[in-house]
Formats: structure tokens, C-alpha cells, sequence
């Protein structure tokens, strides 16, 4: 995925029978930037919104399906990539296949405590 075909990606993806405009569709992608944000202030402060992650996540697995994968991993810069994989593991939703990079990386082990205690 690049920034050429991206967009287009994620328009073919996207399966929102109540999005009726364009601005639904522009809402729903802004999630990953919700996520981001949410990701980047816990790694900054320590300080990590789970349920609000959840729910972003849950609401672009809902629109996007398994697509939401790479469009995440796309979007977030590979220091936030060990606290996704960690949510990504708890939701059962880190695809096994095809093998890519973001295999390699090891998940939050913090994440993963603050998850498993919900």
C-alpha cells in the first residue's frame, strides 16, 4: 500500500450501509487518527484510554472488516506498532497471513496487562 492506491484501498473495503456521503465515509477512516493520537499519548504519558481504543477499533472492523488491519499499520508510525499488535491480539483480529513485517515486531507487554484486566 502507498499513497497512491490508499484511498482507493480503503473505498473498496469500506461496507457501511448507513454511510450515505462521502463525509461518512471521511469520518469513519478519521478513526485511525483517533487511534493514533490515542497511541501516541500513551506512549508519551503512560496514560492509555483502552475502552476508547476499543471502541475505535471495534467501529473500524465494523466498516472496514479485515481491512483494517493494513490501513492501521499504514497509518501509524512503527513506534506505535507494539501497542496496536497488542490490541490487535486481544480482539483475536491480528491476521496470521500473509507474514509481513509487522510480524517481527513484539507487542506492548503493558498493553497487553491493561487489556487483560478488562
Amino acid at each position: 500500500m502507498n499513497e497512491d492506491n490508499y484511498l482507493l484501498f480503503a473505498i473498496k473495503f469500506y461496507d457501511n450501509p448507513q454511510a450515505v456521503t462521502r463525509e461518512d465515509f471521511e469520518s469513519d477512516l478519521k478513526r485511525i487518527r483517533y487511534i493514533k493520537r490515542l497511541l501516541r499519548k500513551y506512549i508519551n504519558t503512560g496514560e492509555l484510554k483502552i475502552h476508547l481504543i476499543l471502541n475505535h477499533l471495534t467501529i473500524l472492523f465494523n466498516v472496514f472488516d479485515d481491512a483494517a488491519v493494513p490501513l492501521l499499520f499504514y497509518n501509524l508510525d512503527k513506534e506505535l506498532w507494539p501497542s496496536i499488535k497488542s490490541f490487535l491480539l486481544f480482539l483475536n483480529r491480528f491476521p496470521e497471513y500473509p507474514k509481513t513485517q509487522m510480524h517481527e515486531v513484539d507487542e506492548d507487554k503493558n498493553c497487553l496487562i491493561q487489556l487483560s484486566e478488562i
